[in-house]
């Protein structure tokens, strides 16, 4: 099947984009690994489908590179309301999103956060602010639920966090039954944080906009830090804003990089 497809990046967290609004384009983990291979596909962190929706403008789906599913990204987002342009209501497996184009990025309302254990989700009950759980010298997390889930770990030293390989061992552990995405976040002013992250399927990316979204959500409910503030990952800076009880606001770019047409007989 021959299909059009866009390949976009928000901060380096990076994208296949395929718009079947139109013409139908059947998606199995199979067919998601094969084009995010960076080797023998097109390569990207996670493949991006855009179908009808019934009560928004689209739906969005995402799968990681490893071909699962998951229901939120906030980068992806970003890229896609800078795709279709100006204001653009979202559908997804983690909620609706909304989202408008803005001066080479998106603004976007990733909605509210969720701290109960069972909407993390966790295997079992304990407080989501300082979790009693630790992984070698990660310790006494925050669990954030935006979208998708995310565990946060606030650090003295983000160099000295060996993320590759703790990364992994967290996200499979089982405390959490839909796997986590892994946040490791240094504090460097109130308004300021400095990110990395694990994400669930992905591995190391660039930059993830629903882990600086749930970090800065952590850091706010702490007392560490207050919005607007800016959380810098490896590919640059992201905005986030947040009061308690309200909405994730995220500000940051969006890039397209080139359009192409493949098979998929050719990632099979």
């Amino acid at each position: 099947m021959r299909f059009a497809f866009h390949k976009m990046h928000g901060l380096g967290n990076d994208f296949v984009v395929v718009d079947a609004r139109v013409t139908a384009f059947p998606v199995d983990a199979a067919l998601a690994r094969g084009i995010a291979d960076r080797h023998r596909g097109i390569g990207c962190d996670q493949l991006i489908l855009l179908e009808p929706a019934r009560d928004a403008d689209l739906t969005m789906r995402i799968f990681n590179a490893d071909g699962s599913e998951v229901e939120a990204c906030g980068n992806a987002t970003r890229c896609v309301a800078a795709l279709v342009g100006g204001d653009v209501a979202i559908a997804t497996a983690g909620g609706l999103l909304h989202a408008s184009a803005a001066g080479g990025g998106a603004n976007v309302d990733m909605g509210g956060p969720r701290f109960d254990w069972d909407g993390i989700p966790l295997a079992y009950a304990m407080d989501t602010l300082t979790m009693p759980v630790g992984w070698e010298g990660l310790a006494q997390p925050a669990a954030v639920n935006v979208g998708n889930p995310h565990v946060i770990f606030f650090v003295p030293d983000l160099d000295a966090v060996d993320l590759a390989r703790l990364g992994p061992l967290i996200e499979h552990d089982p405390l959490f039954p839909q796997r986590i995405n892994v946040n490791v976040a240094q504090m460097l002013a109130p308004d300021h944080i400095r990110l990395a992250v694990w994400e669930r399927g992905a591995g190391l990316t660039r930059a993830c906009g629903t882990g600086a979204c749930a970090t800065a959500v952590a850091a706010i409910r702490r007392g560490l830090a207050s919005g607007p503030l800016t959380v810098t990952l490896p590919g640059g800076p992201l905005v986030i804003d947040w009061v308690p009880g309200g909405r994730i606001l995220m500000r940051g770019p969006a890039t397209h990089v080139f359009s192409g047409e493949a098979d998929t007989d050719a990632f099979r």
